[in-house]
């Protein structure tokens, strides 16, 4: 299956991009990758988020990760996982969505350069403003 869905990244851009639960998943654990540590603490908020987001199980988000950490290990760009989200999510929703990976990347309480680069580019792909972000930023260190 991963191996299908990678062929599906590589290939031109008319091949559909992976559903948005899955693209999501793999920006998380992008995301939480980008300081290059990926520890407990990390793996536990892209779970959490993704029961929040998507209504999983904790058994379901757990094997959506593990699906999403060998696709993201080998995607070439994020481009098509933003696509994927972008095309599939509203946009009120994905501030939701921003939100969400905010509160992974600062599940670990270091807010790193590299981090909050790759929040930027993300989020533009997205179609989230840079105020929406920072919003989206404070909310999830509220939480």
């Amino acid at each position: 299956m991963i191996d299908h869905l990678l062929r599906r990244l590589r290939s031109p851009v008319a091949t559909p991009a992976p559903e948005a639960s899955l693209a999501m998943a793999a920006l998380l654990v992008r995301l939480a990758r980008t300081d290059g540590s990926y520890d407990a603490q990390e793996v536990a908020s892209i779970d959490r988020a993704l029961v929040e987001t998507f209504g999983l199980s904790a058994s379901a988000a757990g094997t959506l990760r593990l699906q999403a950490e060998a696709l993201e290990a080998q995607a070439p760009d994020t481009v098509r996982f933003t696509r994927s989200l972008k095309d599939a999510v509203p946009h009120d929703h994905r501030i939701a969505l921003v939100e969400a990976m905010w509160r992974v990347v600062l599940s670990d309480g270091i807010r790193d350069d590299d981090e909050e680069s790759m929040m930027r580019l993300v989020s533009n792909l997205l179609g989230i403003s840079d105020v929406d972000s920072a919003l989206a930023r404070q909310r999830a260190g509220a939480r």
